[in-house]
C-alpha cells in the first residue's frame, strides 16, 4: 500500500470520527431540549403519583396525624363490597360506552370517507360536542333527560308517549350515562378513525375494488386490518379516559339513584372529599391506575398476538 492510499484512509478515518462527534453533539443538544418537558412531566404526573402511593400506606384523615399501616388500606378495599360494586359498574359503563363509541365512530367515519363532497364541513360539525367541557355538557344533558320538564320528556309527551325516568331508575340512569359519554366522545373517535381510513394504501383499495369488493366488505376486510395500530391507540385512550369518567356522572346523577351509577372515580371522590379518608382514597386511586394499566396492556397484547397469528 503506497503513501497516497495511506493518506486517503487516514482522511476517511478522521472524517468518520468527525461525523461521529458531530452526531453525538447533536444528540446531546436534542436531549437538552427534552429536559424542560421531562421536568414538567415529573412535576405534574410522577410527583403526585408518588405522593399518592406514599399516602396510601397511612391511616390518614384530612387535618389529623398520619399513622403508617402498610398495605392495610388495600386490604380494606379488597374486602369492601362497595369497591367491588363500583368496579363492576365501572366495567359495565366502560365496555358499553367504548364499544358503542368505536362502532358508531367507525361507521360515521366510513360514511364521511365515502362522501363525495362536504366531508370537512361535517367533520367540523361533528366535533362540536367534543369541544364542550364535560361539566357544561353534563348540565345540558341534565336539562334534556330531566323528568317532566326535560326536552326529551316534553318531546315524547307531544307525541302522546310517556318517557321513562331517565335519572331516577337505576338501569335507565346507567343507560343515560353511557349515552352522555357517547355524545361527548364519539366525535373524537370519528376524527381519528377518519384520518386512519384516509391513511390506508389506495393501491390496496383499488385492487379490492377491481376484485369486486365494496361496501361493508371493503371496510371490514381491507380497511380495518390496515388500521389496527390506530384502532389500538384510540381504544387505549378511550379506555383510560372512561375509567376516569367523573364530570358528567357527577352533574347528571351524582352516583345515584343510591349508588346505581357510582363508579371508581366517584367512590374515590366520596372517600377523599366526603369522608376525608385520604389514605383509602389514595389507595383506591392507585388501584384504579393498576386496573387501567392491566386492561390496556391486555388489549394491546391480544391485538398484536392475533396479528402475529398466535391464535
Amino acid at each position: 500500500m503506497n503513501s497516497l492510499q495511506m493518506q486517503g484512509l487516514s482522511r476517511e478515518a478522521v472524517g468518520a470520527a468527525d461525523n461521529t462527534q458531530k452526531e453525538e453533539s447533536l444528540q446531546n443538544d436534542s436531549n437538552l431540549f427534552l429536559l424542560p418537558s421531562a421536568l414538567i412531566l415529573g412535576l405534574v404526573m410522577l410527583a403526585p403519583l408518588g405522593y399518592a402511593v406514599y399516602l396510601s400506606g397511612f391511616d390518614y384523615f384530612m387535618g389529623q396525624s398520619k399513622t403508617f399501616i402498610g398495605l392495610s388500606n388495600y386490604q380494606f378495599l379488597l374486602w369492601d363490597e362497595r369497591f367491588w360494586s363500583s368496579l363492576g359498574r365501572t366495567f359495565f359503563i366502560v365496555i358499553c360506552s367504548v364499544t358503542l363509541e368505536f362502532l358508531s365512530g367507525l361507521l360515521i367515519a366510513y360514511g364521511l370517507y365515502n362522501l363525495v363532497a362536504g366531508s370537512r364541513v361535517f367533520n367540523v360539525l361533528i366535533m362540536l360536542p367534543n369541544i364542550v367541557t364535560p361539566v357544561v355538557s353534563g348540565m345540558f344533558l341534565r336539562w334534556v333527560f330531566a323528568p317532566e320538564w326535560g326536552l326529551l320528556d316534553i318531546s315524547l309527551n307531544t307525541l302522546g308517549l310517556t318517557g321513562p325516568d331517565f335519572l331516577s331508575d337505576p338501569l335507565m340512569a346507567r343507560i343515560t350515562i353511557i349515552l352522555a359519554d357517547m355524545w361527548q366522545y364519539t366525535p373524537f373517535l370519528v376524527l381519528v378513525l377518519f384520518a386512519g381510513l384516509n391513511g390506508v394504501d389506495r393501491s390496496q383499495v383499488e385492487a379490492a375494488q377491481i376484485d369486486g369488493v365494496g361496501g361493508w366488505s371493503m371496510l371490514w376486510r381491507i380497511m380495518v386490518p390496515n388500521m389496527r395500530p390506530i384502532i389500538v391507540f384510540v381504544l387505549a385512550i378511550r379506555l383510560m379516559d372512561s375509567f376516569r369518567f367523573f364530570d358528567q356522572i357527577f352533574v347528571l346523577t351524582a352516583g345515584g339513584p343510591g349508588t346505581a351509577t357510582e363508579t371508581l372515580s366517584l367512590y374515590t371522590y366520596s372517600l377523599g372529599f366526603k369522608v376525608l379518608d385520604i389514605g383509602k382514597a389514595s389507595a383506591l386511586g392507585v388501584m384504579t391506575l393498576l386496573i387501567e394499566l392491566v386492561c390496556v396492556l391486555t388489549m394491546i397484547r391480544i391485538v398484536y398476538r392475533k396479528e402475529k397469528g398466535a391464535f
